[in-house]
């Protein structure tokens, strides 16, 4: 084959995510701790697939659509590590093409050797023996006359190299794998093939062995991304601020957003240190050392038997996470406009060792998902109970009743008589302008919600909250408040004083969209 037009460059790519995602829990498996990050294979794809989306609303009749949708797409859904390496190289390979009518053989491999260098050159400390070494072989060896050639000898010198990280990094060669990441891209490398010589999808390959034993804990324990738009100054400006707070940083950017990644023991510290350059949009913070022990958990080599029952829930907002990992919960990132799908509800269910699970989905959109979930991990000989709570007021509350020693039917009545105790209070800012249950919202003021019930409006987050507390405190002795990642704790304790009466407790992490999330209890 000659050339791809844009139109063709675009099914290209659509295909090599398919070919991709064949083989994701085979990535998955090959993450050795505490290289980063435990779920290469689903970070990479969710990042490829970020991007086919950007495409699937583009003009792919243009080159330059084309390689925006590439670029940008794969830059605001980048997940851990290798997806914002990956983004970058696929920055770096989009720039490449943007100005041409197709790609024939000679752009395709000056595309491949420019992706390369964009990923050397976001990364601050480059190492070697990662998807960088293997993304700089493939372009190094990218040459011929047709497509197909092209790919093929990038294909064969991204494999040589991917065989060889093992020499490059110690880590790998003690586990006895090949990098994660790098093979990552040489499966998307296989796909872009694939669609070239029109090779069906192949079957998943059975995983039968995970590569995490139990190396040495990580120095810095949380993985730690952010994603902020409005940002008008310079990334190496927010790159100096954030190096001191830990390592494998990225921070990358375009069209006035920035995605940044690293590894760090203050994730508090280092959101609110960003928080100052431009508007979150969004945040993740895991627990490195708790998707460590997942892991074990799912390849069965934990040493202590499991205790009879596990608990599962979903979070949005770091310090939400966090506080639901300390009462014993599995956590699934998910919330407003983020709903965790089917497979991620069942993954977290099958990362359980106990065989009975308690499911606490915590907000109404996520209902109907995690009965699905249930029934198939029924079928798979796992037993789950679907708590229904609503709000993320009701799972904590019920979640402080968790003890995994106690079987599900002692467990579900205490959990539900908590439930039932707990009032939630969100302040977040209209989407759009409306008018609801006789009050008028204006788009970007803040407005109020109790157990998701629109009941407020205001001018300032601070006044919405003091009004929702004073609507909902009746009874109540302890308020739990999350702050959104904009939102500066001064603030928080000013409103906190003028309630004496409530023992109120303030911390980080709470949903993104959100300047507050409370609970009453």
């Amino acid at each position: 084959m000659a050339s791809w037009t844009p139109e063709a460059l675009a099914e290209a790519f659509r295909y090599a995510t398919d070919w991709f995602g064949v083989y994701v829990e085979e990535l998955n498996a090959l993450n050795v701790y505490p290289v980063p990050d435990g779920d290469t294979g689903t970070n990479m794809h969710l990042t490829l697939q970020s991007a086919r989306r950007e495409l699937d609303l583009a003009d792919t009749s243009k080159m330059a659509e084309v390689a925006r949708a590439i670029a940008y797409g794969s830059l605001l859904g980048a997940r851990g590590n290798s997806g914002v390496i990956l983004s970058q190289i696929l920055k770096g390979f989009s720039e490449a093409i943007r100005r041409r009518e197709v790609l024939d053989a000679e752009a395709l491999a000056e595309a491949l050797r420019q992706g390369a260098q964009a990923g050397y050159r976001a990364v601050m400390r480059p190492v070697e023996g990662t998807i960088l070494t293997v993304a700089k072989a493939a372009g190094e060896g990218a040459r011929g006359e047709t497509l197909e050639v092209v790919l093929e000898s990038a294909l064969e010198a991204a494999r040589q190299a991917l065989e060889k990280t093992p020499e490059l990094l110690p880590v790998l060669k003690q586990a006895g794998v090949v990098d994660a990441g790098g093979a990552g891209y040489v499966r998307f490398l296989e796909g872009l093939r694939g669609y070239a010589l029109r090779l069906p999808l192949p079957e998943p390959p059975k995983v039968e062995r995970y590569a995490q034993t139990a190396f040495a804990t990580e120095e810095f324990g949380y993985c730690t991304e952010f994603l902020m738009e409005g940002v008008e100054v310079p990334i190496e400006k927010i790159r100096e601020a954030v190096a001191p707070f830990g390592d494998s940083l990225l921070v990358v950017g375009a069209e006035g957003y920035v995605k940044g990644h690293i590894h760090t023991n203050d994730p508090d510290g280092l959101l609110a240190t960003v928080a100052r350059f431009g508007r979150m949009v969004r945040t993740k913070v895991e627990d490195m050392a708790e998707q460590h022990t997942e892991i074990l958990a799912m390849a069965g080599l934990l040493e202590e038997a499991p205790p009879p029952t596990g608990l599962v829930a979903v979070a949005p907002g770091h310090g939400v996470a966090r506080v639901f990992r300390s009462l014993g919960a599995r956590v699934v990132a998910g919330g407003q406009t983020q709903n965790p799908s089917v497979e991620d509800l069942l993954a977290a269910i099958r990362s359980v060792p106990s065989p009975k699970v308690i499911l606490l989905p915590n907000n109404p959109n996520v209902l109907l998902a995690a009965e699905q979930a249930a029934a198939l991990a029924k079928e798979a000989g796992k037993e789950v109970h679907v708590l229904k709570t609503r709000t993320l007021g009701q799972g904590l509350a019920a979640a402080v009743r968790y003890t995994p020693e106690a079987l599900p039917e002692e467990l579900l009545p205490e959990m539900e008589e908590a439930m039932k105790g707990a009032v939630t209070l969100e302040v977040t800012w209209a989407s759009r302008d409306a008018e609801l249950d006789g009050l008028k919202v204006l788009k970007d003021k803040p407005i109020g919600l109790l157990d998701g019930k629109l009941v407020l409006v205001g001018e300032t987050p601070e006044e919405v909250l003091e009004g929702l507390i004073r609507l909902a405190q009746e009874g109540k002795e302890v308020l739990t408040l999350f702050l959104g990642p904009n939102t500066p704790p001064e603030k928080a304790q000013e409103v906190a004083q003028k309630f004496p009466e409530l023992a109120v407790e303030i911390l980080p992490g709470g949903p993104d969209l959100y300047a507050y999330l409370g609970v009453l209890e």
